[in-house]
């Protein structure tokens, strides 16, 4: 009796199934993004594992009944489950929106590589003169030879005229003023570099208003720049505080 039962439950589960996979019809659909590249998406059918994928436009078609699950699978997309109702099987424009996958870098990694520059990548002769913006513009001015002038975009045939209408005009002196600022502004960013705020109000004891003052004042000193420009910490450090103590004299003659 129990096995006849048992046989009368299998048969009807197996009919019940063989309808369910009967019923299952032509879902027609497609695919939307942020891109146009819509084409090689899967399609696939969670509960018959039926797969498709869509064509250059995003549209698919793939056999499905209310209540199956389609998945949504690509590369550049992220996964999508659709639980199919029956609007979607009546909707003539069944659209599933998809999220592009962002691929974001967990960790960078500066390096900092010292000794290259123009001359170690021989773009440049080493030990070769470099020149600041304002000295080019003063070599350029009071060029006498055609390499100078060719230099710096001058044509042939005026080189030997130019410096001297620059003279006669003023210009050469303003630029030589002009490139003895830029020089003496290098030197002091070079100087602030090397000893910080704290070191020019406490050690050396200059007032912070006159910090300014008396960092034109040391550049001032051709000894000290060229002390400086050697990038000798110790013997910079020696120097200043010698200009320091000056300076300090001539606040304190100001101030009387």
């Amino acid at each position: 009796m129990i096995n006849k039962i048992a046989c009368f439950l299998f048969v009807v589960w197996g009919q019940n199934v063989c309808s369910q996979v009967q019923e299952r019809t032509l879902i027609n659909g497609r695919i939307a993004s942020s891109t146009s590249d819509l084409e090689g998406v899967y399609v696939i059918n969670a509960q018959t594992e039926a797969m498709t994928v869509t064509n250059a436009s995003g549209a698919f078609s793939i056999m499905a009944n209310v209540g199956d699950t389609l998945v949504f699978s690509s590369i550049q997309f992220k996964e999508k489950r659709v639980l199919l109702t029956a609007d979607n099987f009546s909707d003539i424009n069944f659209t599933v929106k998809l999220s592009m996958v962002m691929n974001q870098l967990q960790e960078v990694v500066v390096r900092s590589y010292n000794g290259i520059n123009a001359e170690s990548l021989g773009i440049v002769p080493h030990g070769q003169k470099t020149y600041t913006q304002a000295e080019r513009r003063l070599r350029t001015a009071t060029a006498l030879d055609p390499e100078a002038a060719s230099e710096n975009g001058m044509a042939g045939g005026s080189f030997f005229i130019d410096p001297l209408l620059n003279f006669f005009s003023g210009r050469t002196a303003m630029l030589k003023k002009e490139a003895e600022v830029e020089k003496k502004e290098a030197f002091i960013k070079l100087l602030e570099r090397m000893f910080t705020l704290d070191h020019f109000v406490n050690r050396l004891k200059i007032p912070s208003e006159y910090v300014k003052g008396f960092e034109y004042y040391a550049v001032e000193n051709d000894k000290f720049t060229v002390i400086l420009n050697s990038k000798n910490k110790t013997s910079t450090e020696f120097l200043l505080a010698e200009l320091a103590t000056k300076y300090k004299e001539i606040i304190a003659s100001e101030i009387k």
